[in-house]
Order: C-alpha cells, then structure tokens, then sequence
C-alpha cells in the first residue's frame, strides 16, 4: 500500500517559523515534522510515499532526499499553484489507482495505530475510512458527524466552546487527517482544478450512496498548525521527560539566562541574563543580553523584511502568540 503525506500547505498559521520552509520541514523536537512522519509509515510497513510540494518545496527535497534514509522511496508532486487536498490527490492519481491507499497531513504528531484502521477499513469494505477523535477540549477543528451504524454523514462546522457540565462522552468528533482510501474516490475527484476532499469529494461520494466509514481511534495525536499548538504539543513531550525547553544543535546559553517552557533551534544564542518563556526561537537567533521575551515567535528578521506582522527589533522578528 502506498501513502501520501499532503505537504503543499502555505503554513500561515505557523508563520513566521515557515518564512524558509514548508510546514512539514519544521523541526518538532529537533526532527523535520515530515520526518517523524515517514518514520511512523515505515513502522507500518510503508515504503512507498508521495510528497506533494508548494511553498518552500526544497526545504522537504533537503531533508528527505529520495527517502532512502528510512528505507522508503519518495515520488515528489509539484504544484505551482496549490490544488487543495483532493486535487493534490487528483494529480497523482496515476500513482495511487492500483490499489488501496493511504493519506496523512503532514502537520501531524501521531501513534495511532495503522494496523487497526487498515483491518477496520477491510471489515466495513468502505469507500474510504477516516479516522476520527474525540475532541475532548473542543477545540476549533471541524466537527465531522457519525450515524449509528459508524458512516460519516456529514462535515459540519465547530464546536461550541466547551463547558463544565460537557461530558468526554458527548465530545464531538474532529478528523485527524489520516484516511484509508480506494482507488474508486476518483470518479468522485474533479480533474485538474482546485478541491478539497472533506468539502468537494466525500460529500459527494456520500450523496451517491457510498460509504465513508469512520474510525474512532484512541492514542496520541497533535495538530501543529498553529504557533500555540506547535508549542504546546512540543511542551507536552518534554514534560513527561521532566524538561522545559529544548535546544537545538550548537545552541548557547550564557551565564544567568533563564529559558523555561521554549523551543530553541539550531544555533541560537541567548545572552548574558535573558529570560525567555513559552517561546519559539528559530534558527541562528541571537537574544540580546537582559531581554525579557514571553511569547513570542522569533525569527532573523532577514527572512521576512517586510512582515506582515510582528515587531522588527534589532537583527530580530518577533510575532507575538
């Protein structure tokens, strides 16, 4: 069975960390999130991937190469102008029409477990499986609705704020990205034109009667498109490990600087007396002696000379979150 990593996203959210790179090229960390990716397929006997590129297409090319690191092989698919998740799809159909196939985001953090979706996709001889999670907290992901008897029947929008008296039981339902899919979801993708599945694609497979099943999974599951999840997810691994920040390669830190609850990559210098917390400092940053930074996001401002939004302060870009 082949996989694709859906990698082509202009990775706004994440702005400015994805001003020289993809999203899937971001260290989680201090791992390229496509790469955690590819090493979780790999672990599920995957060793055909497809990567579809648009911004920052490169920054994947670098870091993947053509897999073989992972004992994978990678076809990459370019798209001048980003087709959306079903015509992404569309644009490789001739790669995946042979037989069953799967989908991930890459702007996911995942153990849930492949083996069991693939036999629950088997059982329910489905048009496609989504796989599915209790959104326990609410959070803004769309909410997908399940009948009775385990089909999806709807993408439906979020989900009101959550309160003391919501029960875990009656969270509702968000899509995780991954999804087994037939080669038969073509006669319901749009050729050559911009589509999303969850909008253009199953809805109309459903209308026409087909099942796309739902897979309720349980596990781990991060979403990184945000500043505030990217951190949060990063947080919440270190943490188990009794860590507070991590530090990239040839990261220094001077004498009484405090950094707490931060993610540092590679190369960053935090000087003499600095207190940083809850941030996220990108490559080659140097904090200047005595700063007092909290949340914010902080790149070289020579990677973005004319933001759309932050502060420019000395050699530094900073985006508040």
């Amino acid at each position: 069975m082949r996989a694709m990593i859906l990698a082509a996203g202009l990775g706004t959210r994440l702005w400015p960390l994805t001003a020289d790179r993809a999203k899937a090229a971001v260290p989680f960390l201090n791992k390229p999130i496509v790469v955690h990716i590819i090493e979780y397929l790999r672990r599920y006997g995957f060793t055909e991937v497809i990567i579809n590129l648009h911004h920052q297409g490169d920054s994947i090319r670098r870091v993947v190469g053509d897999g073989s690191a992972w004992g994978v092989h990678v076809f990459y698919s370019e798209e001048p102008e980003i087709l959306g998740t079903g015509g992404a799809l569309d644009k490789v159909r001739h790669l995946l029409q042979e037989g069953t196939f799967l989908v991930i985001n890459g702007k996911i953090i995942t153990d849930i477990d492949l083996h069991a979706v693939c036999a629950a996709h088997r059982r329910r001889a489905a048009l496609a499986t989504l796989v599915l999670m209790k959104n326990v907290r609410r959070e803004r992901f769309s909410i997908v609705e399940v009948d009775g008897d385990g089909s999806i029947v709807r993408f439906g929008g979020m989900p009101a704020p959550a309160s003391e008296a919501m029960a875990a039981d009656h969270a509702p339902l968000l899509f995780t990205g991954i999804q087994i899919v037939e080669p038969e979801i073509f006669d319901f993708i749009p050729r050559g034109v911009f589509s999303h599945t969850t909008v253009d694609v199953y809805p109309r497979a459903i209308a026409c009667g087909r099942r796309i099943a739902a897979y309720i999974a349980e596990g781990q599951w991060y979403e990184l498109s945000t500043l505030e999840r990217y951190l949060n997810a990063s947080l919440a691994f270190l943490h188990r490990d009794g860590r507070s920040f991590i530090a990239g390669e040839g990261t220094i830190i001077e004498d009484d600087a405090e950094v707490a609850e931060s993610i540092l990559w590679a190369r960053v210098r935090i000087g003499r007396g600095a207190r940083v917390r809850h941030c996220i400092i990108g490559d080659d940053v140097t904090i200047p002696p005595g700063s007092d930074l909290h949340r914010v996001a902080i790149v070289r401002a020579a990677l973005c000379p004319s933001p759309p939004m932050g502060t420019i302060v000395g050699e530094n870009l900073l985006v508040p979150f």
